[in-house]
């Protein structure tokens, strides 16, 4: 069945295709068609940073930005769903078009730039959902917001998502939004996270509960900057790292169509290098704190090594995007 909606959406433009999916799935995720795309995923319960997942394979940030089909994915079998990016206000992103799919490569770049309908907007998805599971909500800044302010808007998210989330992602590292990847680094990532924790443990005393805080990083790092964050991250005390977002480099589909394109790359074509960053990240971290791969995961094969390299769980994407919910499955049963 996705084999045949796959062929026709991929004679479209690669944001229609993204838009008539999404719009397919938020109509039909609470109806008959919901069995289009069902199906049941074995359980492999892992636990991290003090939460029980059913499976360790989950859905990367960036494809439902506003958590409009987190009940169509959750039937998909996903052992986690992270949606967003979302920022305190609602912003167009960047010019079209912004998204190609780079089919000889099975990668896929885009320059969205964090378009989405806002944080209330998504708190209340969030509220109408009848999905129970693990869900992970990623937050970033307002583009028009001045970077030495990005702490407002990350503080204004964390404070409307808490309650409902199982975990926040701290997206630093988009290569779409002006200066965002500057603070993933010394003085401003210290910072950064100081304020972010001193903003969790005001809502968990509030709450009554602890919302682990993640931070997603780029691929573009080298062996120094990745022990700088590591350190970073384990003198604030953060919950987990998300390794790693898309990339600037185009290594790996130089002469493809399209490879000249701005924008993060993702998909098959980053596989090497998260794997190489995810491996030195763990290195690094010594095990003190939890890391979550993504980037280029299109098989068991491929999760089994991010666990070996030291990842506790995965996510996928622009894989999911080639080859459908299958996908889930077949990782799940496949991994060790």
């Amino acid at each position: 069945m996705y084999g045949l909606a796959r062929a026709a959406l991929f004679n479209l433009d690669a944001e229609l295709s993204h838009e008539l999916t999404m719009w397919f799935l938020k109509h039909s995720q609470h109806n008959v068609l919901k069995s289009t795309y069902a199906q049941n995923v074995p359980n492999k319960p892992v636990e991290c940073f003090g939460i029980e997942f059913p499976n360790p394979v989950g859905l990367a940030a960036g494809l439902d930005k506003n958590g409009e089909c987190i009940d169509a994915f959750a039937a998909m079998g996903f052992g986690f769903i992270e949606i967003g990016t979302v920022t305190p206000k609602p912003q167009v992103g960047n010019d079209k078009p912004r998204l190609f799919r780079i089919k000889d490569a099975k990668g896929i770049i885009n320059r969205m730039g964090f378009n989405n309908k806002g944080v209330d907007y998504l708190v209340e998805q969030v509220k109408q959902s009848q999905f129970n599971g693990v869900l992970g909500i990623n937050i970033g800044k307002n583009k028009a917001t001045p970077e030495e302010n990005a702490l407002d808007d990350y503080l204004i998210c964390l404070e409307k998502v808490y309650p409902y989330a199982s975990y926040v992602t701290v997206n630093i590292s988009s290569p779409n939004t002006p200066g965002l990847r500057n603070l993933q680094y010394g003085e401003a990532l210290d910072s950064l996270l100081a304020g972010l924790k001193a903003g969790q443990e005001k809502l968990s005393e509030q709450h009554g509960k602890k919302v682990p805080m993640l931070v997603k990083i780029a691929p573009d790092l080298t062996s120094e900057e990745i022990q700088s964050i590591a350190d970073s991250l384990r003198k604030a005390e953060v919950e987990g790292v998300i390794a790693t977002n898309t990339t600037i480099s185009r290594d790996n589909i130089e002469g493809l169509r399209y490879a000249k394109e701005a924008g993060g790359l993702s998909g098959l074509p980053l596989q090497e290098r998260s794997l190489q960053v995810t491996k030195e990240l763990a290195q690094a971290l010594q095990g003190e704190l939890p890391i979550v791969s993504v980037g280029g995961i299109d098989s068991a094969e491929s999760a089994q090594a991010r666990f070996d390299a030291g990842a506790s769980l995965v996510q996928c994407y622009s894989a999911f995007i080639y080859q459908g919910p299958e996908l889930i499955r077949n990782i799940v049963q496949g991994i060790r």
